[in-house]
């Protein structure tokens, strides 16, 4: 029972630098003393991020001493960034906020009881009895994931409207006076923005006469023994990184055996699928991603384009590139497609997408 993509919206808070910008005032909080400088100079120019929006203005970063500070901001831009995104992608499918009967609010970038999505029923005026899922920890693979999670919901409910909500405000977890390699990459890399799905389950698209592109199928990979290869240690000071240099690694391990056999099972190859929807993960990552598949240089491009305009945006990334993906042509009916995401874990979520017979 495919479930229908119905609209996606992204959303990115209005404060914009080039990324010359932001190195240049984080230098000055993540190292102080100079230590590193150079590096951390040389790392940021190799991410591939030529601008990022962030949450406050760069010369309010300064301010945010502490964590709950760092944290407050979280809610209050969240909250903010969230209402506009689902009522984009509310509006974009032809929907009311009485329609959703089901949220799953994801985020690894702050922390919130009641959370994002709890702040929003009011604001938004969902349903009093609507479901919510709120969600923490799934970090960069969370925008496939929730996708993922949300159709096997639908497969259940076919008459029922769901929505993805993703809020990453990456920037307010930058350490101070930490020169470690894992935080002079963070620094460089992540920006801020959130996205917003809107799935429905395949009675309902019917009765609407939607024809976006359906989840036909999905499909999770953890990988043992991967657990300090990303995610957080969280201290005083808030969410501290980790992320070992082998994060490429594990994908050109990993990744071509998982895909090969997914789409194996839906009678499908790699070189069958029309659309290439991944996490820009950053430039050792996608370079990785079509290494392994054996992919053509073109078929990752909004996923190059999206890391080189707003930077790593972790779960909401692969939603923007969604986004600029359906913006395209859409290929021809019933033309088969891949999202994917890896995160935390280590682990990676695998959505195969079919654009629906005319």
């Amino acid at each position: 029972m495919p479930t229908t993509i119905a609209a996606v919206a992204p959303a990115l808070p209005p404060h914009r630098y080039a990324q010359a910008e932001v190195t240049e005032a984080l230098a000055h909080l993540v190292a102080p003393d100079g230590e590193r400088d150079g590096l951390m100079r040389r790392l940021h120019a190799s991410a591939g991020v030529r601008h990022r929006h962030l949450a406050i203005p760069l010369e309010a970063y300064a301010g945010l001493d502490t964590f709950g500070k760092a944290n407050d901001v979280f809610i209050e831009v969240g909250v903010d960034l969230g209402e506009r995104a689902v009522r984009t992608a509310l509006d974009a499918a032809g929907l009311d906020t009485e329609d959703v009967d089901v949220v799953l609010a994801t985020s690894v970038t702050g922390v919130a009881a009641p959370s994002l999505d709890a702040r929003l029923v009011g604001r938004l005026g969902l349903r009093a009895d609507v479901k919510r899922i709120p969600v923490f920890g799934l970090g960069c693979v969370a925008g496939a994931a929730g996708i993922a999670r949300l159709h096997d919901y639908l497969v259940g409910h076919p008459d029922d409207v769901a929505v993805l909500l993703s809020v990453e405000l990456c920037s307010l977890t930058v350490q101070r006076n930490d020169t470690s390699t894992a935080n002079l990459v963070a620094s460089g890399l992540f920006g801020d923005g959130a996205a917003a799905v809107v799935l429905v389950g395949e009675r309902r698209a019917a009765a609407m006469g939607l024809t976006g592109p359906q989840v036909v199928d999905t499909r999770s990979r953890f990988y043992p023994d991967t657990e300090r290869v990303m995610g957080w240690d969280v201290g005083g000071s808030g969410f501290k990184i980790v992320l070992a240099a082998s994060v490429a690694d594990v994908i050109s391990e990993y990744l071509a055996a998982d895909m090969k056999g997914f789409l194996a099972d839906a009678d499908l190859s790699v070189p069958e699928i029309r659309r290439w929807v991944a996490h820009p993960g950053g430039p050792k990552v996608l370079d990785a991603v079509q290494a392994s598949l054996g992919l053509d240089d073109g078929a990752l491009a909004h996923a190059w384009s999206s890391l080189a305009e707003v930077g790593n945006l972790s779960s909401s990334s692969v939603l923007h590139v969604l986004a600029s993906t359906l913006a395209d042509d859409a290929p021809p009916p019933g033309s088969p497609g891949v999202l994917m995401a890896m995160g935390p874990g280590f682990c990676a979520e695998l959505v195969l997408l079919r654009w629906p017979e005319a």
